[in-house]
């Protein structure tokens, strides 16, 4: 069985003016991820709660140059599809590590664009240390490593599956500047995340999420959400979670809580 984790939502993630691509910082989330396994021999099928199409697994390898596997494979992921944690790209990557393909992280990454016209950076060594264009599958410009922040998350409304044609989202390139000027201060980057989180929430809805004053609530550094999606996250020092955190997202309607540190090397 192989496995690749997932994220949780985004730093931020926008439109770098009104016309440029859609760009984000992914936040790294080993808690999640998605397996995958060859069961038995015959002709390639793949099944799982991950919900990946088998014709989207044949666009994928056939963009990366290599025959169609056979056998029955499952992919499983520890969330829903459409929660915001990278489902449809680990689900990729964990597949082509089952089927034993052998790539580059710029193969599988473009391969991954070819079958889904949008990608996170799941496929990096460091996925949360560059600016990621995710309907060009590419790296804008690396950043630097994150200060590690512990994370109380949980999951508010329904799912929504990314859709790589729509670009509906806010001008962030003031906070992609900040960005790089905030570098190794948490409360500054948690400030970004929570400027971004409700700038899509006000675009996008829904417009009863109470992420931003829970954060306040709870004293928390600021919070992040998946911009499509239903991850939400408080954003913490290490350590410095109060008590009854989980308690109190639970109370306000999140499902799924738990925690978990991300960021540092």
């Amino acid at each position: 069985m192989t496995r690749v984790t997932g994220h949780f939502g985004e730093w931020f993630q926008g439109r770098t003016g009104p016309d440029g691509p859609v760009v984000l910082v992914t936040m790294t989330c080993d808690a999640l991820g998605v397996n995958a396994k060859r069961l038995s021999d015959g002709a390639f099928s793949v099944d799982g709660s991950a919900g990946l199409d088998g014709a989207v697994a044949a666009k994928f390898f056939a963009a990366l140059g290599v025959p169609l596997p056979t056998g029955r494979f499952d992919v499983s992921s520890d969330a829903l599809p459409g929660s915001g944690v990278g489902v449809s790209t680990a689900s990729l990557l964990a597949l082509a590590a089952a089927a034993g393909v052998k790539a580059t992280p710029a193969d599988l990454a473009a391969a991954a664009l070819a079958a889904e016209k949008a990608v996170d950076p799941l496929m990096l060594a460091a996925p949360d240390c560059c600016l990621w264009a995710s309907r060009e599958a590419c790296v804008v410009r690396e950043t630097a490593v994150l200060p590690v922040f512990e994370v109380v998350a949980g999951f508010w409304g329904a799912p929504e599956r990314t859709d790589a044609a729509d670009d509906r989202f806010p001008d962030v390139a003031d906070l992609a500047a900040d960005w790089d000027a905030a570098r190794g201060d948490p409360l500054a980057l948690a400030r970004i995340a929570s400027i971004s989180a409700d700038r899509t929430t006000a675009l996008r809805g829904p417009c009863d999420d109470p992420t931003s004053e829970l954060a306040i609530g709870l004293a928390a550094l600021g919070h992040a959400r998946a911009h499509t999606g239903s991850a939400r996250a408080l954003l913490f020092n290490v350590d410095a979670v109060p008590p009854g955190a989980e308690g109190a997202m639970q109370s306000a309607g999140y499902a799924d809580v738990f925690r978990f540190r991300t960021g540092g090397v």
